[in-house]
């Protein structure tokens, strides 16, 4: 799972931050994460996705059986306290805290479910998350800028969320002499109209992996001869399903809203996500080594993730950055 995953979380976090990292940045005012399943009366206005579906093609045994996981980021909104008093930005000795949107991850498995199930009827499997908040103490007082009132609490963060709701949606027909063709379809029925509140009932990013026991998935991209045109006929909308996993297994198919080759993996070079993929890494990493001070410390009050993207960026020594480069492979071996 540790290839899987790798790959699956660069997919999730695709967008989430963007050069430079910084809240007054335009570009980070509004989510770009890439790919959405958002709230159908949004969605059908805007012509984004409201569902999405993926199909892949199974070669199968009398005992196969499949078990699939949609994750996706939640829209979280962090919202600053000084007591009693929310305010958008405070500065408390050397930190400063701003008020901002995160995104918390979610993963959702359904159990195993025997492939001979799947032919008989589709099986749907709920997606309902409830709203929430939760507080984070930053400090025991509140700041001196603010008078609060008696028993008031110190400077906090206070995270809140909305609900999500939707469902996924497993099915399978017959495509062949032992292959069948599995279908998965996740669906927001969340209620919402306009950008905000839709990208906070969003299913931001959501991606699929699927696994199967007992039998064997085929490659859409380089199929079999004698699958070539079952594969040509497997649909697709908004999730693209590639091979994933150790290279030559096919145990396991990640469809995501990016369209990626068969057993992607991430290059071992890169030090750490840095989010913003339609950039190159040795870029966007000497960019952050040449932020002023001040730039500095506002990436690092933006978001946990760009705090961490500051600190790994200022530890990387010199061969490193230029192992980022370039590096020359073999290409007649695997060296991934």
């Amino acid at each position: 799972m540790d290839r899987v995953r790798a790959i699956a979380d660069a997919v999730l976090y695709e967008g989430y931050l963007l050069w430079p990292y910084r809240r007054s940045s335009l570009k980070n005012r509004q989510r770009w994460t890439i790919g959405g399943v958002y709230p159908r009366p949004y969605a059908e206005r805007t012509n984004d996705h409201w569902k999405v579906h993926a199909e892949f093609l199974l070669e199968a045994g009398p005992d196969t059986d499949v078990e699939v996981t949609l994750r996706f980021l939640h829209a979280v909104h962090r919202q600053v306290m000084n007591g009693d008093t929310p305010t958008d930005e405070l500065r408390v000795g050397d930190e400063t805290y701003t008020t901002w949107q995160e995104a918390r991850e979610r993963e959702l498995s359904t159990a195993r479910l025997p492939l001979a199930r799947l032919l008989q009827a589709p099986v749907q499997f709920p997606v309902a998350i409830a709203a929430g908040t939760k507080a984070e103490h930053l400090t025991n007082q509140p700041s001196v800028a603010v008078r609060c009132l008696p028993g008031g609490e110190g400077v906090r963060f206070v995270r809140s969320w909305e609900r999500v709701d939707g469902w996924v949606e497993l099915s399978s027909a017959p495509a062949g002499d032992g292959v069948v063709r599995l279908r998965v379809e996740v669906v927001n029925s969340s209620d919402a109209k306009g950008r905000e509140e839709a990208v906070q009932a969003g299913m931001l990013c959501a991606h699929v992996v699927a696994r199967a026991r007992g039998g064997a998935f085929v490659s859409l991209t380089d199929p079999p001869d004698g699958l070539a045109a079952a594969a040509d006929g497997c649909g697709k909308d908004g999730l693209w399903p590639v091979l994933a996993g150790e290279p030559g297994s096919h145990d396991t198919v990640l469809a995501a809203p990016i369209v990626l080759y068969d057993w992607p993996q991430v290059a071992p070079e890169s030090p750490g996500d840095l989010f913003d993929g339609t950039e190159i890494d040795r870029l966007l990493i000497l960019s952050v080594l040449s932020l002023t001070e001040d730039e500095r410390r506002e990436m690092a009050a933006t978001d946990p993730k760009a705090r961490r993207i500051l600190e790994r960026c200022g530890a990387m020594s010199a061969d490193e950055l230029l192992a980022l480069h370039g590096t020359m492979r073999d290409p007649r071996k695997d060296v991934w």
